[in-house]
């Protein structure tokens, strides 16, 4: 095994195809493909199936190459520390449901070890992505919640994939709101006076499943249900349709405005938010103090 066949075959899954895979690496297709299947004969596993549409990368093959995209990594860490000559350009990337806390986690992570050059990623996305990018080691951590509804699935998926949630802190169920709404000064609210208010939530794409569901209670019935890929888009409905939607009650006025309020909601129910970590990896650094810089901002 060479580190440029594990550039070839990360190249090859990136393009999807072994033809433009070779034109990118300057090389001839037959050169690729036999590169290739050395490498998949040397590991003994099909890291690519073969089809009359093309390829697609197995199972092993997304374990594999998660491995090797940590070992190109690493080698280009060193490349530029030591061939050329300076000190190595920071990388790291966090998958998260969507939450202000891991935000400004990220915005300090980046003050305080950015530096001259970096290479950092905050992917606010679905749950399910969430998971696959940390099992994959494409982010080497990820921030989502478990409950009493969705746990035993969750922690199923996730001991699937060699994964681990860590405890953050456990949150009552509150919602969003706009500062204009009518419900807005209240104490606290209930299901039922929410009824007649549109319901915002993140959509989950084909894993549209009631346990990976960023908010609690997705299984209630409303009238009123609009679904909303990112947060921005989300606060602007909230404000513009008076909808509403669940959440853990973490708002930061600094990031979001002062036109989003947070109200407990009068239901039982907890919201355990951690993050997930590959079973037995050794953190980076990196990786340490964004965890520090989450509690940080969760014990406020």
């Amino acid at each position: 095994m060479t580190l440029q066949q594990l550039k070839y075959v990360i190249t090859v899954s990136e393009s999807g195809s072994i033809s433009e895979a070779a034109k990118s690496l300057f090389i001839s297709q037959p050169s690729l493909t036999n590169a290739i299947k050395d490498l998949e004969k040397e590991m003994n596993i099909s890291i690519f199936t073969r089809t009359n549409k093309g390829i697609a990368i197995s199972k092993e093959g997304e374990v594999f190459l998660g491995y090797a995209r940590q070992v190109v990594e690493q080698a280009n860490l060193l490349e530029d520390r030591y061939i050329y000559n300076n000190s190595g350009k920071q990388h790291f990337c966090v998958s998260t449901q969507h939450y202000s806390f891991a935000v400004n986690g990220f915005v300090d992570l980046i003050k305080e070890y950015g530096h001259n050059e970096y290479d950092f990623s905050i992917r606010e996305t679905q749950t399910y992505e969430i998971i696959s990018d940390v099992a994959n080691m494409k982010s080497e951590i990820g921030v989502l919640y478990l409950n009493n509804f969705n746990e035993v699935v969750i922690r199923k998926i996730l001991k699937s994939h060699n994964l681990v949630f860590n405890s953050l802190f456990v949150a009552k169920p509150h919602i969003f709101v706009s500062s204009k709404n009518p419900l807005a000064k209240k104490d606290k609210v209930t299901m039922e006076e929410l009824w007649d208010y549109p319901y915002l939530s993140f959509e989950q794409g084909e894993h549209n499943s009631f346990y990976y569901s960023e908010e609690i209670f997705s299984s209630v019935n409303r009238s009123k249900n609009i679904r909303v890929r990112d947060r921005a888009t989300l606060f602007n409905l909230l404000i513009g349709l008076n909808g509403y939607t669940v959440c853990s009650g973490i708002i930061d006025k600094k990031l979001n405005g002062k036109d989003i309020i947070s109200i407990p909601l009068d239901e039982e129910g907890d919201m355990n938010i951690g993050y997930i970590t590959r079973k037995n990896a050794v953190m980076s650094r990196l990786g340490k103090a964004y965890v520090e810089s989450l509690k940080k901002y969760v014990s406020k």
